[in-house]
């Protein structure tokens, strides 16, 4: 095997770099999946946004020059990086790797392997690691039992038909053995309905009922409901009552999916349409918030802009992403008797979760008045409602319900869906407030992924959880549950009663099986090579693309503007439209910025789109006065703030380990390096890089609003509520730099690479000198990350350059019909689907690899070694749609996970 050479000449840099770029323009006629734009398409109408700033002269000068206004920070120039590509409006068409600062490669020796990566969801397995090093699978589909008589008694029918179950595994986070739960406790158990799972008696303590406790309704919306409120409302409004309380208290979530990093579809093409009904009728929003009571001061107040105070703020009210204006109205009700008669009947059915008020936004009515129903802000009083906020809360309550632990922790597979999409999901299913869901880290968005989930259960036991989650209320039969794939690409299992919520970074890694398609290699020895090189060398540790968004203008530039206070130009790129958005925000970026009317372009703008709303929405405050850009920039939720300004850090992070590569190679520590000293604590991240690691693993097509929110809930410590308890303050760690003494004792894997800020030392030598440069190119002072805004104040932290994986094993396959998958999800094997099938003279080759990383790295970067392709989403559906392998496609309807 050959060795990595120190040094390289600069043009073997450069002809790296320049492959990937002779391609930009052959990935322009692309979206994120896969759909084919028409060459037609008109350009959208676009004025420059520094207009928006015209009073300021330091923007005239940008707005009037011919040449288009750079996109990039100023030290890109110093990559030696092909320049963007720009297109008629002004904006970068796509985001290449060396536009963030990836370029280097360990084994740059070794040929590259052609291959598609996500061409079908199952391509991309993700398979969560706990703390005690168990990768997460889905064991049981079926339904479990809390009851010891009723799981005893299901085990003395099943003997001798059937073997004790695997317990699950420990679920992460739990820092007690098994011995130390109080009882009843344990795994809940699998129903004999279904044939596959395997039961054993359960560890749970039984309990008698009282007699007195009213008879449990396995219908979130029994009979009575509707009986008790025909007196007062009509049919249809019962209907839309009915509608609005299956939602839940969590407005339906409603995805980007991907639109602000696509091209524009085909005239004609439809966009995705929400997963859920069509809301109860909108109430017109109110002018002004009430403050909420959050449990931060710092963010009361902010519940419409996706703070974390929410609508109510503090833990009953519903979460801070998105402002709640679902409400019902009845008919004109006249007598006064009636409407109290409706009021009461709403309070004692729904016990506090709804709230009732007459409606003052309609003109006075000889009609008489409507009663106006939501859910409440507060969440609702009554111990025994299904609703979210406070109802449910019975963990002292007497009952069998009442003496179990107050979490239940189970097994979630999703399929090509974020993680919080899914969780808000699971919130309107379950009836609960999505913050009394957790989880240790986000996962892939396109893919399928497998992951522990913990939930605040309130009065929930675990068959009502089982039951609510799989519709066994109406929707579906026990049969359909157990036969055929989960509802909307989500399926959950394997359950435990447990005493804590997960946290954000309750977990070692994630496990991988990523199958490349069409994989086109000179020969099998040049693969073993490839696979070999990460095996024993690991891969560059670089941050993926998802780190930058997947829009057209970068995250790190807006990033750069916020850094330097530059308030007015980061309100310039966060308010630019952007090729491919969806056409609801195009046309609401126009009523801005092309007819200047704030009033349409609030009405137009999507709420999903969180920034430029509350930038829009401060203008408005201000009576249209738009130049306290620094006050409308600092209504926009902070996590999303610091989503810019890490953007930057790790631009800056992944351009400096480029040149540290190209100076010394990737073989072995040399003078100048960091490592961390002997005496530093193992764990270097601060509290909110360990939020930000366990986040990283959103590899998908996540939007920045996404992320932010996905960050928002995790990092309030979701339905645990303490993960403040239970880190401690950061320390900085103390670090090193090695002298010629040190290089025999530390190895390439310990070397170490500062993200900017106050509390981090720079490499020493050269490469320190090269580090300084870039911050300086781009107006930074490298000694000086203290702001004012006390948020823009950047602590800095560390990450080694190079990761090796835990675990990593290869196969080739051959295949035929790129729409035969060539791996199995646990729901498929459970549900006793085929298997997937090879054929031994196919006409193409599949390479299948199985690799187990830690937090924080990338699976996308360990690919890149092997294949030395451009991994953005873009330009890899672009070889999707190219791939030989397309034309063989079965004509025949094909039964698979999904249309990608």
């Amino acid at each position: 095997m050959s060795a990595s050479p120190k040094t390289r000449p600069r043009e073997q840099d450069d002809a790296l770099i320049d492959e990937p770029h002779a391609k930009r323009t052959k990935v322009d006629a692309q979206d994120a999946d896969g759909d084919v734009i028409m060459a037609s398409e008109p350009q959208v109408a676009v004025v420059s946004v520094a207009d928006l700033e015209e009073q300021d002269s330091s923007q005239d000068a940008s707005a009037t020059s011919k040449e288009p206004e750079s996109m990039l920070p100023p030290s890109h120039a110093l990559l030696n990086a092909p320049p963007p590509v720009y297109g008629p409006d002004g904006s970068m068409q796509q985001i290449m790797e060396t536009d963030v600062g990836i370029s280097e490669y360990i084994g740059f020796d070794v040929p590259k392997i052609e291959g598609i990566i996500k061409q079908r969801f199952t391509d991309f397995l993700v398979f969560e690691v706990d703390l005690d090093g168990q990768v997460v699978h889905l064991k049981s589909l079926g339904m479990p039992e809390s009851s010891k008589k009723a799981a005893d008694a299901k085990a003395a029918s099943a003997v001798g038909d059937t073997a004790p179950a695997p317990s699950a595994e420990q679920p992460a986070g739990d820092e007690k053995s098994a011995e130390d739960e109080p009882k009843p406790e344990g795994e809940a158990q699998a129903s004999t309905a279904d044939p596959g799972s395997e039961v054993t008696p359960q560890m749970a303590q039984a309990e008698q009922v009282p007699e007195e406790e009213a008879p449990k309704e396995d219908e979130p919306w029994p009979e009575r409901f509707t009986e008790s409120l025909k007196p007062f409302l009509s049919e249809g409004v019962i209907s839309r009552l009915k509608e609005l309380y299956l939602e839940g208290p969590e407005p339906p979530f409603v995805s980007d999916s991907g639109w602000a990093g696509r091209q524009a579809r085909a005239a004609g093409d439809s966009g995705e349409q929400p997963e859920s009904t069509a809301p109860a009728e909108p109430a017109p929003a109110p002018e002004s918030e009430p403050q909420g009571r959050g449990r931060r001061g710092r963010d009361r107040g902010r519940g419409g802009r996706g703070g974390r105070g929410g609508r109510g703020g503090g833990r009953g009210g519903r979460p801070g992403a998105r402002e709640d204006h679902r409400r019902v109205l009845s008919d004109p009700i006249v007598s006064k008797e009636t409407r109290t008669g409706l009021h009461q009947v709403i309070r004692d059915l729904f016990g506090g979760k709804l709230e009732t008020e007459t409606d003052t936004t309609g003109p006075p009515s000889d009609e008489g008045s409507r009663i106006a129903i939501k859910w409440s802000k507060r969440g609702g009083g009554a111990t025994r409602g299904r609703g979210g906020g406070r109802a449910g809360r019975t963990e002292g309550a007497p009952g069998e319900r009442g003496n179990y632990p107050p979490y239940i922790h189970f097994t979630l597979q999703k399929t090509n869906r974020d993680t919080q999409d899914a969780l808000a999901y699971l919130s309107r299913t379950l009836h609960c407030n999505v913050k009394d869901l957790s989880v240790a880290g986000t996962k892939d968005k396109r893919g399928v992924t497998v992951q522990r989930v913990s939930l605040r259960r309130g009065n929930k036991t675990v068959e009502d959880v089982w039951k609510m989650a799989n519709g066994l209320n109406g929707r579906r039969t026990m049969e359909e549950i157990l036969t055929q794939r989960g509802e909307r690409g989500v399926r959950v299992a394997d359950f435990n009663y447990r005493k804590a919520s997960l946290e954000l970074g309750m977990l070692k890694g994630n496990a991988f099986v990523i199958t490349l398609r069409n994989v086109r290699v000179d020969s099998m020895d040049t693969l073993d090579r490839a696979m070999n090189t990460i095996k024993n060398k690991g891969f560059i540790n670089y941050y993926g693309m998802q780190r930058f968004g997947t829009a057209s203008i970068p995250t790190h530039t807006i990033g750069l503007a916020l850094l330097k206070g530059d308030w007015h130009r980061a309100v310039s790129l966060i308010l630019r439209n952007r090729p491919g958005e969806h056409p609801d925000v195009v046309a609401a970026r126009n009523a801005w910025l092309v007819d200047r009317d704030l009033d349409r372009a609030l009405e137009l703008m999507p709420r999903r789109v969180v920034a430029e709303r509350c930038i829009l929405e401060s203008y408005k405050k201000q009576g249209g006065d738009t130049r306290n850009a620094m006050g409308a920039l600092s209504t926009i939720p902070r996590n999303l703030r610091l989503m810019y300004i890490h953007a930057y850090q790790s631009y800056v992070w992944n351009a400096i380990v480029s040149e540290r590569i190209k100076m010394h190679g990737a073989d072995k520590p040399v003078v100048g390096d960091l490592v961390f000293d002997e005496s530093s604590p193992a764990k270097a991240e601060s509290s909110e890089e360990v939020a930000e690691i366990a986040l990283e693993g959103a590899e998908g097509e996540v939007t920045l609003d996404e992320k932010a929110t996905n960050e928002e809930i995790a990092k309030d410590g979701g339905s645990g509520r303490s993960s403040k308890k239970s880190r401690k303050a950061w320390e900085p760690p103390k670090v090193k730099v090695l002298t010629e003494q040190d290089l025999d004792k530390y190895s390439i894997f310990d070397v170490i690479m500062p993200l900017p800020g106050k509390d981090v030392d720079y490499p020493g030598g050269p490469l320190g000198e090269r580090y300084r440069e870039f911050l300086r190119r781009d107006g930074l002072d490298p000694d000086n990350w203290v702001r004012k805004q006390k948020d823009y104040t950047l602590g800095g932290s560390y990450r080694k350059i190079l990761h090796l994986p835990k675990e990593l094993s290869w196969s080739v396959l051959k295949y035929t019909d790129p729409d035969v998958p060539l791996a199995q999800s646990d729901e498929d094997k459970l549900l006793g689907m085929p298997p997937p099938a090879t054929v031994e003279d196919g006409k193409f080759l599949a390479l299948q690899i199985n690799l187990q990383l830690g937090t924080a790295a990338y699976a996308t970067m360990a690919l890149r070694e092997v294949t030395k392709t451009e991994t953005s989403s873009h330009y890899q559906t672009s070889l999707t749609q190219a791939s030989e392998d397309q034309k063989y496609r079965a004509t025949e309807t094909v039964e698979d996970e999904g249309t990608e």
